[in-house]
């Protein structure tokens, strides 16, 4: 079976090539680990954000920034692509492990292939039927300072590796490849949240999506809800899918939009501040795109839920 994390080195490698280009930091720790920074002491770059994209998708997805028009507004977007939707999403780029290193200096959440070798969490691993077995691991962490060896020992142990084959990228929020990786999450998102309402994500062949870029704010508060506002905003996905009960399908695709929410309206800062800063408070709902389309491709019919919602778009970045 594919290994998403000896996929995701040869990126990792292509982007230490390129660390001057990229406006990244290449940092080798005494355990040997290779720390990537993307973004903490130095600029990172929106190339940089399109490889950590493809880093979090385990290799098994494309990520291009470009332009897209929202209403009256022209912002800058991502579109990615994957032939290996439950894999590549589910199985790699969702960021479903906290880490906090041995000394508890440092926290961050993880996503990327890594998740594959801990397993973390194990139930959506059951869900799709896959775990990777390579000697390397690979993640991604978004936080807003550089880890070091405490944070590699507890990676290499989850993961049953060497300290020396773990390879950890980090940003944080606040950075253009912050904004850029958060968007690139928008078909994520959609799979997540439909298999969450009972499709199979096995039964999805191929998908893409596309998110505009949030402007970036210094504090990382408001620059987490800029980002999530993105997707839930504003974000679109397509599906292709094999499904033989196309009234359960359709059933699925109504509900997997943001809209369906009973917390969507507002911009996200808002919904996060109300609740306290506390996500718990917050329906997991909420966080989905804003529109999805799914193709049956076994009877060649589709189905449509959702809307762009420019003037949330609006408030959010403050236009």
């Amino acid at each position: 079976m594919v290994s998403v994390n000896l996929l995701a080195q040869e990126i990792v490698e292509d982007m230490m090539d390129y660390a001057e280009e990229l406006q990244i930091n290449v940092i080798t720790l005494d355990s040997g680990a290779t720390i990537v920074d993307a973004g903490v002491k130095v600029d990172g770059s929106i190339l940089a954000g399109e490889y950590v994209t493809e880093i979090c998708l385990g290799g098994l997805g494309s990520a291009t920034v470009t332009s897209f028009q929202y209403g009256d507004l022209i912002l800058p977007a991502i579109s990615v692509s994957t032939n290996h939707p439950a894999i590549s999403t589910l199985g790699s780029q969702f960021a479903g492990w906290r880490i906090t290193s041995k000394d508890g200096k440092f926290i961050g959440m993880g996503s990327g292939p890594a998740r594959a070798l801990a397993l973390k969490p194990k139930k959506l691993y059951g869900k799709i039927d896959y775990k990777d077995d390579a000697d390397v691991a690979v993640l991604f962490l978004e936080a807003d300072n550089v880890p070091g060896d405490e944070t590699v020992e507890v990676v290499a142990e989850a993961c049953r590796v060497e300290p020396s084959n773990v390879y950890m990228v980090v940003a944080p929020t606040s950075s253009i490849v912050g904004s850029v990786q958060i968007s690139g999450r928008v078909v994520e998102t959609g799979i997540h949240k439909i298999s969450e309402v009972g499709l199979d994500p096995k039964k999805i062949k191929y998908a893409s999506g596309v998110a505009p870029i949030a402007p970036i704010h210094p504090d990382s508060m408001v620059a987490m809800g800029r980002t999530n506002d993105m997707i839930i905003a504003a974000g679109h996905v397509n599906l292709f899918v094999e499904v033989e009960n196309e009234e359960e399908l359709k059933k699925y695709v109504e509900k997997t939009p943001s809209n369906t929410s009973e917390s969507y309206g507002k911009p996200f800062y808002e919904i996060f501040k109300e609740a306290g800063f506390d996500f718990y408070k917050i329906d997991p709902g909420l966080f989905a795109p804003a529109s999805i389309m799914v193709n049956n491709i076994t009877t060649g019919n589709s189905f449509y839920a959702g809307q762009i919602n420019v003037e949330l778009v609006k408030r959010s970045i403050s236009l």
